[in-house]
């Protein structure tokens, strides 16, 4: 049974604390990797989740599907979010040709 180390006033040494969780890399986070906030990100992706933990996921570009929330906060309850339109985009439904909301689909479009 191995005694603690103490120093010099006689309490235990603690572990010298790290400003940054271990697995969290100091470069900005590049697309499928571990992040906490958008801001870990590289440019061009945010922080979204995916299943129960969270990655760098590209922000979406013209034409792609996007997700339109009805309520606010709903957002949490996906289990794999996707980002924000990219800046000059907004999240609209998709025109269709045919009968009208035929489709429920929301995709990227210019203002």
């Amino acid at each position: 049974h191995g005694a603690a180390e103490l120093d010099e006033t006689g309490t235990e040494a603690l572990p010298r604390r790290t400003p940054a969780p271990a697995w969290l890399p100091t470069a900005k986070g590049e697309e499928g990797d571990f992040c906490l906030r958008s801001s870990d990100c590289a440019a061009g992706l945010c922080c979204a989740r995916h299943f129960w933990s969270k990655i760098c996921k590209p922000v979406l570009r013209e034409g792609q599907v996007c997700t339109r929330h009805r309520r606010k906060g709903s957002h949490g309850l996906e289990i794999f979010q996707r980002c924000q339109c990219a800046e000059g985009l907004a999240c609209r439904l998709q025109r269709e040709h045919g009968p009208a909301d035929a489709s429920r689909l929301h995709t990227c479009q210019r203002h």
